[in-house]
Order: C-alpha cells, then sequence, then structure tokens
C-alpha cells in the first residue's frame, strides 16, 4: 500500500469574507439608489409630463417625457466607456462614487426645475440635460459595479455575489414604486402629486445618493485594479473590443432580447395601462408593483437554485 498525503484545507479568514461581503454590500446598495433615482422619472412620468411640456393632450405628454428617457438610455454606452476609463486608470472607488454623485446632482435638478409655465422652453431644456448626466453615471454604473463586485468576491462565489447587481436594478425600479404607492395611498391627492408631489421622490433620490456616496468613500479599492491600470496604459478599452468583434456581436445578440422586453415593459407599461387601458392610478401602480415584485421574487429563487446546484457540483465554478 502507498502513503496518500492529504492537503490540509485553508483556515477560513473571517476577516477577508467581512470585508468583501462589506464591499459587496456597499456596491449593491449605490447600484439600488441609482436605478432608484434613474428609474423614478419613469414611475412618475404620469404627473409631471405636464409641468415640463406645453398643455396639449396627455398622450402628446408621455411621447415627449418618453424621448427624454430615451436620451438617457443614449448617454449610457457612453457613461460606460467614460467611466470604465476612469474606473482602470483611476480605481473601480473612484469610479463608483463620482458616478453615484453625478446621479444626485442630476436627480436634485429635475427636483428644483421650475415648470415650463414658469420658464418656458427653459424647463424641457434642462430636464434634457439632467436625464443626460444620469444616463452618463448609469451607464458608469452598470460596467463600475459589475467589475468591482466580481473583483471583491472570492472566486468561488464569484457568479453568485456579481448576480446582486440585478437583484438591486429590480430592487431600485421598486423602491420607485413603493414610493409612489405611499405617496398615492397615503400622503398626497393625484391633484397635488401632479402640482409638487412628484418632486418628492428626487428629493429622496437625491438625499439616497449622498448616502451611497458616504458609503462608497470608506469603500476598499480591489486588488485587481493595479493589474487593470496596467493594462489600461497599454492598450484602450475601444481597442481590445475590436480585436474580438465576433465575442462582442455574441454578447450583444444575448442581451439584446432579454433587454427590450424587459425594459419596454418597465418603461412602457405604466402609460399604457393609464392612457390606453384606461386603469385608475391606483391600479396602474398595484400591477406595475406586482409584476417587479413577482420578477425580484423569481430572480433571487432562481439564483437560489443555482447555488445549491452549484454546492453539489453540478455546475462548475464561474
Amino acid at each position: 500500500m502507498t502513503d496518500q498525503t492529504v492537503a490540509a484545507p485553508k483556515p477560513i479568514d473571517y476577516a477577508d469574507m467581512r470585508r468583501r461581503i462589506k464591499a459587496i454590500l456597499i456596491g449593491s446598495v449605490g447600484n439600488l439608489v441609482e436605478w432608484y433615482d434613474f428609474y423614478a422619472y419613469s414611475a412618475f412620468a404620469l404627473y409631471f409630463a405636464g409641468s415640463f411640456f406645453p398643455k396639449s393632450d396627455p398622450v402628446a405628454e408621455q411621447l415627449s417625457a418618453a424621448a427624454v428617457f430615451a436620451i438617457g438610455f443614449i448617454m449610457r454606452p457612453i457613461g460606460g466607456w467614460l467611466f470604465g476609463y476612469i474606473a482602470d486608470h483611476y480605481g473601480r472607488k473612484n469610479a463608483l462614487t463620482i458616478s453615484v454623485l453625478l446621479m444626485c446632482f442630476g436627480s436634485l435638478v429635475i427636483a428644483v426645475t421650475p415648470t415650463y409655465a414658469t420658464i418656458g422652453i427653459a424647463a424641457p431644456t434642462i430636464l434634457v440635460v439632467a436625464r443626460m448626466l444620469q444616463g452618463l453615471s448609469l451607464g458608469g454604473e452598470y460596467g463600475a459595479s459589475a467589475t468591482y463586485l466580481s473583483e471583491m468576491a472570492d472566486p468561488q462565489r464569484r457568479g453568485f455575489y456579481s448576480s446582486f447587481q440585478y437583484v438591486t436594478l429590480i430592487g431600485g425600479q421598486l423602491a420607485a414604486i413603493i414610493v409612489l404607492i405611499i405617496l398615492q395611498k397615503l400622503l398626497l391627492t393625484p391633484d397635488q402629486l401632479k402640482a409638487w408631489g412628484w418632486r418628492v421622490p428626487f428629493f429622496i433620490g437625491a438625499i439616497l445618493a449622498v448616502i451611497a456616496y458616504v458609503m462608497r468613500s470608506n469603500m476598499h479599492e480591489t486588488d485587481h485594479f493595479e493589474a487593470a491600470k496596467t493594462i489600461a496604459k497599454k492598450t484602450s478599452s475601444l481597442k481590445a473590443l475590436f480585436q474580438h468583434p465576433k465575442e462582442v456581436l455574441l454578447v450583444v445578440g444575448l442581451t439584446m432580447g432579454g433587454t427590450t422586453a424587459f425594459y419596454t415593459y418597465t418603461t412602457t407599461m405604466q402609460k399604457i395601462l393609464r392612457l390606453q387601458v384606461k386603469l385608475t392610478d391606483d391600479q396602474t401602480t398595484t400591477v406595475v408593483f406586482g409584476s417587479l415584485l413577482f420578477a425580484l421574487t423569481f430572480l433571487m429563487v432562481c439564483w437560489s437554485v443555482c447555488l445549491v446546484l452549484y454546492r453539489r457540483k453540478i455546475f462548475v465554478k464561474i
């Protein structure tokens, strides 16, 4: 018989585990706040559209508000590139703190902007600028937070911990709807919401963003940053993408269908239910809330199942 030497299990570094979990929680909370700020526009557009655009018919007002919302999405790829550059050259922590601070500024601008009746065309112009800033911020947040979460997680749990970005994505949208429900059912009348109540969620978003900024200012930088910084000095991210065109197109194709369906529902269904189906404000909000809650619950259940399968070695390590 031959002797077989069994390696002793590596002791668990609880201090390192706590550091990683804390960093992941802070990164996730900041992501939730940014998505709340960005989605509050869509959730409350039914109430503030008439304040920023010339009084016409409700459908035209909502189309104008939707066009401004689209501008935020157009800015997201630019924000992804800009904050990706910052993250690779100056640190993931700096990119994430600047991103949430920019979102705070955009929300505050929307909250304090006078109406069209007061300053005319300047009102929608300021709204467009604010949404451009928020689009830049969210574009930067999306990539930088995904990178940060994956780099802070231990190698055996990287996929699971990174998934919290998507939980907080829907969580931020759900939080905006919850604020709307509270204002609708408990605090304000429909007339008050249209007159000034729609400003409340943007003030809340600005305050939450400041809190997230303070939390992120104490984040740990990832160990992978220095290596990424060295690579970034040698070649640009865009140049690196052009070196792998098939892989880039594959990723775009895989994500395009689900992303299009998800955002089409979460940003337009509320307006369709209210303006076309003719549901009441309360009914519309309840339907959207229920669907987002179901999506969030289903998402968490799926990830829990995947984690169990992974621990049973049915899935390979990510």
